[in-house]
């Protein structure tokens, strides 16, 4: 049963860091719609991702070392809730981005840390 638990909390992290990241890689496919050339849709479709390709190298670093992934994207939903909030003009209905967008990667480096302390307490 331990066993199980624990490869639970190993995993559980990375799903959700992959299936985050997939999320944040899917609001750059507006980029076909702009009816551009090749060349504009690849710079389009990069410069779209980066921050999805950061949160994606920070992933393959944590799966090595949790405490990585757990402060990086905690860190991230963090910048992203004062961006929002502060360099814009806030409405209401803004507060489903941020839990679309946020919360999930809270979630995220919350389980991270988790499996961090985990791993710290079964050594």
């Amino acid at each position: 049963m331990e066993k199980r638990i624990g490869k639970f909390v190993y995993w559980t992290p990375r799903f959700f860091g992959i299936l985050f990241v997939l999320f944040l890689m899917m609001f750059s496919l507006d980029v076909f719609n702009s009816g551009l050339t090749f060349w504009q849709i690849i710079i389009g479709l990069f410069i779209h991702n980066i921050p999805a390709l950061i949160l994606l190298f920070v992933l393959i670093i944590s799966w090595k070392y949790e405490i990585v992934g757990g402060i990086i994207f905690i860190l991230a939903g963090l910048f992203y809730t004062v961006m929002l909030i502060y360099k814009t003009d806030f409405q209401w209905y803004m507060i489903s981005s941020l839990v679309l967008i946020s919360f999930p990667s809270f979630i995220t480096g919350i389980l991270f840390m988790i499996c961090w302390l985990n791993k710290r307490k079964t050594k």
